[in-house]
């Protein structure tokens, strides 16, 4: 898959469109171990709006902290893009501020290697996109080495952000 075409500072303009709607954010992060919600907070004014991110990279962390169905984490595993959604969809009220869940939860999870695992080959990436009532999956497949992968997830992630919030 091509390489998204991102504005110069795309977390930034993210930022700031979810600054001027009053919007919050909340991050699933499997496969990215911790670096989508590191780049979303990299911009001055992150606070207003990123309400936290989870890093769920443990099968029974998806199931526990987030609440991903048990049975479809059996049947399929954690790379599936119904993973992807539900970890979206629920992380937004797991890491809800004052009772109130966030507007929009993103999700990543996938294979960056250096093996496959549960059947997938490496570079098979899903995201999750949750925003207002719609949640959906992105499949993504990405090639280059671990840290490649888990870079490119991550800039996927925000272009897919910006995208949605242009609509």
């Amino acid at each position: 898959m091509p390489e998204p075409a991102l504005a110069p500072d795309a977390s930034a303009e993210l930022i700031r469109a979810l600054t001027a709607r009053g919007q919050t954010l909340a991050v699933a992060e499997s496969l990215t171990g911790g670096q989508l919600t590191a780049e979303l907070t990299r911009p001055a004014g992150a606070s207003a709006v990123v309400t936290g991110g989870v890093v769920v990279y443990a099968t029974q962390i998806k199931r526990d902290v987030v609440g991903v169905d048990a049975q479809l984490l059996e049947r399929h595993g954690p790379v599936h893009p119904e993973v992807a959604r539900q970890l979206a969809e629920r992380v937004r009220r797991v890491l809800a501020v004052d009772g109130r869940p966030a507007d929009i939860g993103v999700s990543t999870t996938g294979v960056a290697g250096p093996d496959p695992q549960g059947g997938q080959p490496v570079g098979t990436v899903y995201l999750g996109i949750s925003i207002w009532d719609r949640t959906e999956s992105v499949a993504l497949q990405l090639s280059g080495d671990r840290s490649e992968i888990r870079a490119a997830a991550v800039r996927h992630a925000v272009s897919e952000l910006v995208s949605r919030l242009a609509e």
